[in-house]
């Protein structure tokens, strides 16, 4: 029997989802300047749900207001902004689909103007733009034992506040994914060496969330595919965890690849072949198919409805995870599910300056997410530069604010 992206999915903790569009994490960078969330979240994830995804999920929120991946995330440790977080996940979910917050933790990858001092599996810097990041510390046994306690605490708060579960990050270079790699774990305690002690970290999360929320909510995993570095975490590896996290008993598991030092998320690097098949890592869960029978979401590259039914046709993928394309059509699922229509085509973004261009990338879309949670229309004619000059003022205004506390 052919799936079609019409046909709703049950999760094996019950949930069922409408259909099989999901609005992927893209960070959004709209809390307030105390790290809470805000009327243009609420008005943003509002704008989703009635676009028609059978699954919302947020950007990073983060489990430790130390450790920010950019300004403006949202921090979730307590109950503190509990009123302004259900709003939220009551918007998120308003048109029938399901909402769950993806919630991450930065370790190195916090940019030094947000943090002077990031922690790491290892003492291992960031190898993107000179003086961009800071060279990170190394996290002492305890402090890994309460961030995991910290993944359990965020996990039980959304929960609480009406979000049908979470999405564990544990790719883009992340800490959960810098403690899985080779190139950036290189602790000889219980933590690091083996590939058995390195997965550790993210198995105790997976835990931690599991137990704070129990067996009826949704508890979902970000992992790479492959880092797509040399002697980085490969698909071997990270075969073996998708096998342990079947043992976990997770609900869905996204699968993605990259790192801010090799952006293979937004098809930096891809082969020609797989950029006609549109989907970025399709290859890779064709071989996780074969392997578990976790529920699969796959997001990037994505752009023609019929590459999505594909994709779907012969069950080696679950759900069809959509970003870049609805900052700029967030109407995108429901005009998909009722003629078939397409995405506008992939372009790049940049002002011909390689040290910005990433950057700009980057800021575009999130620019037309701001622009979104202020009530206006996304503008697909946006200029890089006024991207990046805005981009720059914007992180600058974070940064003097984050400093004076």
């Amino acid at each position: 029997m052919i799936t079609t992206l019409h046909d709703n999915l049950i999760l094996p903790c019950g949930v069922k989802l409408p259909n099989r569009l999901a609005k992927a994490a893209m960070s959004e960078q709209l809390s307030d300047y105390h790290n809470r969330p805000t009327t243009e979240l609420v008005r943003l994830y509002q704008r989703w749900a009635d676009g028609g995804v059978g699954l919302n999920i947020t950007g990073n929120v983060m489990v430790d207001r130390r450790a920010l991946g950019e300004p403006c995330n949202v921090v979730v440790e307590d109950e503190r902004d509990l009123d302004k977080l259900s709003e939220w996940a009551k918007a998120g979910k308003s048109r029938g689909g399901k909402f769950i917050m993806q919630i991450n933790h930065p370790g190195r990858q916090s940019p030094t103007f947000v943090s002077s001092e990031p922690v790491a599996p290892s003492a291992i810097a960031v190898n993107v733009g000179v003086g961009m990041f800071a060279r990170p510390r190394a996290l002492t046994e305890k402090e890994i034992l309460e961030i995991i306690e910290r993944f359990g605490q965020t996990a039980k708060v959304a929960l609480k506040a009406g979000f049908d579960g979470v999405q564990i990050h544990s790719a883009h270079g992340y800490l959960s994914n810098q403690f899985l790699s080779p190139l950036t774990n290189l602790r000889t305690d219980d933590w690091g060496g083996s590939a058995e002690n390195r997965r550790r970290f993210l198995l105790e999360v997976v835990r931690s969330a599991r137990k704070a929320m129990g067996k009826k909510a949704i508890l979902s995993v970000k992992l790479n595919s492959e880092d797509f570095q040399k002697g980085g975490f490969s698909q071997e590896e990270s075969m073996a965890v998708v096998q342990e996290l079947e043992k976990e008993q997770i609900d869905l598991l996204e699968i993605s690849g990259g790192t801010y030092e090799a952006s293979a998320m937004i098809g930096d690097g891809q082969k020609e072949s797989t950029k006609k098949r549109e989907a970025y890592f399709l290859e890779y869960a064709e071989k996780v198919r074969k392997q578990v029978k976790i529920p699969l979401m796959l997001t990037g590259g994505f752009r023609t409805a019929e590459a999505m039914k594909s994709a779907l046709a012969d069950g080696t993928v679950d759900l069809i995870g959509l970003a870049r394309p609805l900052a700029v059509e967030p109407d995108l699922p429901a005009r998909i599910l009722a003629s078939n229509a397409d995405a506008q085509p992939a372009a790049r973004h940049g002002v011909g300056i390689k040290m910005f261009d990433g950057f700009v990338e980057l800021m575009w879309y999130a620019q037309q997410l701001h622009r979104m949670g202020a009530g206006k229309d996304p503008d697909p004619n946006r200029s890089a530069w006024l991207t990046l000059l805005s981009g720059l003022w914007h992180d600058g205004i974070s940064s003097f604010r984050l400093k004076r506390g």
